[in-house]
């Protein structure tokens, strides 16, 4: 049963940084949502991909796009532009990155539970 829940950006669940940028993470309900801040120069290829450990991020997004610019290119080639008032769907294996000198800030219904997070494998080895 859903009861009534009431967070915000202002105090997230957790707040993930890497080189450019960072994630806010609230946790409502059964779900996990992600505000992330993009700098300009962030892009996932050098940002994010060394703490994820792939060629590519494989997390599926669903986002709503609120501020600036951001490039995606699909692993398939397939490559656009989203600006404010976008929604995209994205499947697992793409990069991204700021277009333009302006931030970026998007909101991710799905697919922020381990963005910019270590595999559990590599938090095990470095424990």
């Amino acid at each position: 049963m859903q009861t009534t829940e009431h967070e915000t950006f202002s105090s997230p669940s957790e707040v993930r940084t890497f080189p450019h940028g960072k994630a806010e993470i609230l946790e409502v309900g059964d779900s996990t949502i992600g505000r992330l801040i993009l700098e300009p120069g962030w892009r996932w290829s050098n940002d994010v991909g060394p703490i994820a450990g792939t060629e590519s991020c494989l997390a599926p997004h669903f986002q709503y796009h609120v501020q600036g610019r951001l490039g995606v290119r699909m692993d398939d080639g397939t490559e656009f532009v989203a600006g404010p008032g976008d929604v995209t769907s994205l499947p697992q294996g793409h990069d991204a990155w700021v277009v333009g000198d302006e931030p970026v800030i998007v909101v991710d219904w799905y697919g922020s539970t381990n963005w910019a997070k270590a595999p559990a494998h590599a938090e095990a080895a470095s424990a």
